[in-house]
């Protein structure tokens, strides 16, 4: 009997970089492609600019000297739901995203729009406190 897999996983460890965030960015198009989702369709393009925004973010807002900031992708076909799960662990949890509350201060910046962004590509998204310091904030992006 041929078993089916539902769950497909992957997590990396990046540095907390402008380039450890490209590179995050770079690794969720190959990593999906691998999967079966090339860079081109809309859950590669998506997933790409999520994770673009999320890891810099991370590097941004979450750095702590000498901490990484984790990326962690999980396929799930099995639900009611299926989606790609994208998580952004860094080492600040005393700073977290407000869904709903990423708005500008000043319509002219150049900066802070990221995370509508986030919200205008996810089906849902949010934030989660990481023991003992730090946070994960992930998004949920469907499939179909």
């Amino acid at each position: 009997m041929k078993s089916h897999i539902s769950t497909l996983r992957f997590s990396q460890l990046f540095s907390p970089t402008p380039r450890g965030a490209r590179l995050a960015r770079l690794l969720t198009s190959h990593q999906l492609s691998a999967w079966g989702w090339p860079p081109s369709c809309t859950l590669g393009e998506s997933a790409a600019l999520v994770v673009g925004e999320l890891a810099a973010n991370a590097v941004t807002h979450g750095r702590t000297r000498g901490r990484g900031f984790r990326l962690t992708l999980t396929v799930d076909t099995g639900g009611a739901e299926p989606s790609l799960r994208i998580e952004v662990t860094d080492a600040q949890g005393d700073r977290l995203p407000l869904p709903g509350g990423a708005v500008a201060s000043d319509p002219a910046a150049e900066s802070g729009r990221g995370l509508l962004l986030v919200e205008a590509l996810a089906s849902r998204w949010g934030c989660e406190p990481w023991p003992p310091s730090g946070k994960t904030v992930w998004a949920c992006l469907p499939l179909s």
